[in-house]
């Protein structure tokens, strides 16, 4: 082949591929950071056993992605990292350096945060949002019926610093999003409130829990309790 049709081809295949990626849109996943042991340690039902919880959960979602949609997806994933520097310090490991390894496997877009608001304008202006629209937003980590809690139990027991609160989505840019975006949240509670706020504030359904969720499963979370439900 020619060096200039060579070349031609190349362009072409880049382009085709730009497209397709722009027409899949992006796949956001939210990762929230675990407790701390020195909260924890006493309580009946400690949280957080393994550092991993939530960040397991999202691999195992993040391969059933790459299954469905194939390997082009664009894939995203939002990560608290203050919570995860913390709680390596106190297993005594490099806990980001175990978050970026997932990066490489799965060809991920990773990217820390500290902060709601970064989520938000992540949302909002992480992509060129009149090309790339999100196809996908779930979320795994700490919740309650009305927040998404980062940082739960980790800079003070049994509270939060670090969120995104209910009150928050109508900050978030509903034209980010595709039509027809699965939205979930595998977070404690979240469907008693927030799921009705986030539809108003986006227009999109967020499936969430009425009822708590169980991250021990070793795959994605399950319904703790019997007469726990996911709505949307």
């Amino acid at each position: 082949m020619k060096p200039r049709l060579a070349l031609l081809f190349l362009l072409t295949f880049l382009a085709t591929a730009a497209a397709q990626a722009q027409q899949q849109g992006e796949y956001i996943i939210l990762v929230g950071g675990p407790s701390l042991h020195q909260w924890e340690q006493y309580k009946a039902q400690p949280h957080d056993h393994w550092w991993a919880n939530f960040v397991h959960s999202a691999r195992v979602r993040t391969e059933q992605l790459r299954t469905e949609h194939g390997p082009d997806i664009m894939i995203t994933w939002l990560v608290y990292k203050p919570g995860y520097v913390d709680r390596g310090q106190q297993e005594h490991q490099d806990l980001i350096a175990n978050i970026n390894s997932v990066r490489d496997k799965f060809h991920l877009n990773l990217v820390y945060f500290a902060r709601g608001a970064e989520v938000i304008n992540y949302l909002n202006a992480g992509q060129p949002r009149d090309q790339v629209k999100i196809a996908g937003f779930e979320y795994f980590g700490h919740s309650n019926r009305a927040c998404f809690l980062f940082d739960y139990s980790n800079v003070v027991d049994s509270a939060s610093k670090s969120w995104l609160h209910e009150s928050e989505l109508k900050k978030i840019d509903r034209h980010a999003f595709a039509r027809g975006a699965y939205v979930k949240s595998w977070g404690c509670h979240t469907g008693e409130s927030m799921s009705k706020l986030w539809r108003d504030a986006t227009g999109t359904r967020m499936w969430g829990a009425v009822g708590k969720t169980d991250y021990s499963t070793g795959e994605l979370p399950a319904l703790s309790r019997p007469g726990d439900r996911w709505v949307n």
